[in-house]
């Protein structure tokens, strides 16, 4: 048999060989098998220098043409075998998209959060602007434009935590009124306003204080505001908290930044004003502190008193929600148990 005739063999041997290989180990074995150094072209050319000098280019250049046909044939097996590995590997991790997907557990809005949105949510209702400060605040706008100068014995029922002899941190969001009163241009309308944020004071945490807690405080500076105008907005907001089948009453207090002031209590939650123990058998329950704008307060922010006046409030979503939800411990709020927070799962509920 000629050289010419082996290679041809080589060739068809190899070709089939190729086309019934069934992965890709198989088919780089017969690639490594027939373009190897050991391999049959390799030893068929070694019969080359027995050729004249005539046959031996042709016989080299066919022994090319075949080592290039095979390697053209193993890329196109090779792309075949890939292809279909890719395809079987494609059918078995298909996903059926038509299958519901794995329900994902929806949080919810703390409850003191519930609270205060409920509040936002009923003064911009009624008007009102929402402002928000800085809880780091400067002693001018915490104490002393709220007619608390230094050493007022009123300071220390909001004893707080001082970073210097005049920064500290807030006490209440009364700041925020004092702000706004600067700032507001009577010749474009009342000031109505509230201040939602978290304040600090030096108190001992026990069931019914914190250090850190939530305060709304409000704000109606206008010409002839009068009691009348607090109350009707105080009673608002209470049914809306708590129901339609609850009252207010004003009691006179004290607070350096209104005068009057009053304490406002809501119609006891236990006994519907029956009274029982948890009122004290009085039929209420202190709830905020209130009062009309003090003079001086206007008068420290640049306001003419003698034709502006304003009702002013405060507060506490915390307490709001321990009255709402009969909770005894305001510290379960912060502990960040879900089983407990789980229990208020609906806004306003």
């Amino acid at each position: 048999m000629s050289l010419r005739d082996q290679l041809s063999e080589i060739k068809e041997n190899g070709l089939a060989n190729i086309s019934q290989a069934a992965d890709l180990k198989t088919l780089n074995e017969i690639r490594v098998h027939l373009l190897g150094k050991k391999g049959p072209i390799t030893a068929a050319l070694r019969g080359i220098k027995e050729l004249t000098p005539e046959e031996r280019p042709q016989v080299g250049s066919y022994a090319n043409k075949i080592r290039d046909a095979i390697t053209t044939a193993v890329a196109a097996q090779r792309d075949r075998l890939e292809a279909r590995q890719l395809n079987a590997q494609l059918a078995a991790e298909k996903i059926d998209v038509t299958l519901p997907g794995k329900p994902v557990a929806q949080g919810q809005p703390h409850v003191i959060q519930q609270i205060i949105d409920q509040i936002v949510d009923l003064f911009l209702g009624m008007g009102y602007e929402v402002l928000t400060g800085p809880e780091v605040e400067e002693d001018k706008y915490n104490f002393e434009m709220m007619n608390l100068p230094k050493n007022h014995p009123a300071r220390d029922m909001q004893d707080t935590f001082y970073l210097s002899k005049e920064i500290l941190m807030r006490t209440q969001t009364s700041p925020m009124q004092a702000r706004a009163l600067e700032k507001h241009d009577f010749s474009k309308g009342p000031l109505k306003m509230i201040s939602p944020g978290i304040v600090y004071r030096r108190d001992t945490d026990d069931p019914t204080h914190s250090h850190q807690f939530h305060q709304v405080e409000g704000l109606v500076i206008d010409e002839h505001i009068t009691m009348a105008d607090l109350k009707g907005t105080l009673i608002t907001m209470a049914q809306n908290i708590f129901g339609d089948k609850f009252d207010i009453r004003l009691r006179p207090s004290y607070f350096p930044f209104t005068e009057p002031s009053v304490e406002v209590d809501v119609t006891c939650f236990n006994c519907m004003g029956k009274g029982c123990d948890v009122c004290k058998h009085t039929g209420w329950i202190e709830v905020l502190g209130a009062g009309m704008v003090h003079p001086n307060v206007l008068k420290m922010a640049g306001v003419d008193a003698s034709i502006y006046g304003g009702f002013a409030f405060g507060v506490g979503p915390d307490r709001f929600a321990m009255l709402k939800y009969g909770v005894d411990d305001i510290r379960d709020f912060y502990l960040n148990d879900v089983r407990f927070l789980n229990q208020f799962s609906k806004r306003g509920n």
